[in-house]
């Protein structure tokens, strides 16, 4: 029995132009422990298979046709408040801009708090002293004083480890995390990423996880709606058999190279198969050569950065996080 399996799932939006199908006949399961790469491009049905799993379609959106299965009960279909005891209880959601899932006008604790006194058959003791725990698990330091904190004072990057931290504080079966490192600096979404597969493999949490990553165990690649591809994620990033998830991976740039223009993704614009081009190798004949740089454009030495996290009119009493070291940085030209 899979954690969560979704059979024929079907996705309609009425209208007065007639009826849109975001998502057409889908099918797939998740294991405990397992995560599940989901893919495509912008409006190809990914964040609407999250919200029908919980039940947080936008109206007029609705399941026309299919069912959702948790742990082998149906979950499909409820009623409001049969849902919202799942929602939190048994999955746990990973929104993509951190700001909008904290109050700003509540502390961290006291939405941590809440979220498993709602949820939960804690009392508030326990759920503060599970609270430090968590805040401990996903990585922020001193959690004891910034639990009392406001999300304002939080980094980008430590706002999301806090709403990590609510997704998993009332030990879900489930995290359906919708493309969660998107409003994050580059250099923290691999941080945030790996952070979610050490705590899915330690806790044998499923997870559905809205973005392509070395860190997901299959790969699914949706396209218009349908299901085009899935497969372990060696076997779709590296020989996928479908056309056009053979167009996306041929037009991502290698790191290395510069190029003129970016490849073409031709499946999608010509919305048919194309011809027996090979694109691995119209894409190599796109690239070109290094090219070196021999001057700077900006320069940046000696940087240093840190947050002050407790104010007091002595000096000596200030405390402050810090960002990160001294570093330097050019950018070429």
């Amino acid at each position: 029995m899979s954690l969560l399996e979704v059979r024929n799932l079907r996705i309609e939006y009425p209208s007065r132009h007639g009826v849109m199908a975001a998502v057409k006949d889908l099918s797939f399961t998740i294991e405990k422990g397992e995560i599940l790469g989901v893919v495509g491009e912008s409006g190809a049905g990914k964040s609407t298979i999250g919200n029908a799993v919980i039940d947080l379609l936008s109206p007029p959106g609705r399941i026309a046709r299919g069912d959702v299965f948790l742990n082998g009960e149906k979950i499909s279909g409820l009623d409001p408040e049969s849902m919202r005891e799942i929602r939190g209880a048994k999955i746990g959601f990973i929104f993509q801009d951190p700001m909008t899932s904290l109050n700003p006008l509540f502390t961290v604790e006291q939405q941590l708090v809440e979220t498993m006194l709602a949820n939960t058959e804690l009392k508030p003791d326990e759920a503060f002293e599970k609270a430090l725990e968590l805040m401990e698990a996903v990585g922020i330091p001193q959690p004891e004083l910034r639990i009392k904190q406001y999300p304002h004072q939080f980094s980008g990057g430590m706002r999301q480890r806090v709403v990590i931290a609510i997704a998993l504080s009332c030990d879900p079966d489930l995290i359906i995390a919708d493309e969660p490192t998107t409003a994050l600096d580059v250099s923290i979404q691999d941080q945030i990423l790996q952070l979610i597969k050490k705590l899915c493999k330690e806790r044998q949490v499923g997870c559905m996880l809205v973005v392509v990553a070395n860190i997901t165990d299959r790969v699914a690649v949706m396209y218009r709606g349908d299901l085009v591809e899935i497969g372990t994620t060696e076997q779709v990033l590296g020989a996928p058999s479908h056309p056009y998830t053979q167009s996306l991976i041929s037009a991502v740039p290698r790191s290395d190279v510069k190029l003129v223009r970016f490849p073409l993704v031709s499946y999608i614009e010509s919305a048919e198969e194309p011809s027996s081009i090979d694109l691995k190798n119209h894409w190599l004949g796109q690239q070109q050569e290094h090219r070196h740089y021999t001057g700077a454009l900006l320069q940046v030495r000696d940087v240093s950065l840190r947050f002050l996290t407790k104010d007091s009119f002595f000096p000596s009493r200030r405390e402050y996080v810090q960002a990160n070291g001294r570093g330097n940085l050019w950018l070429g030209w």
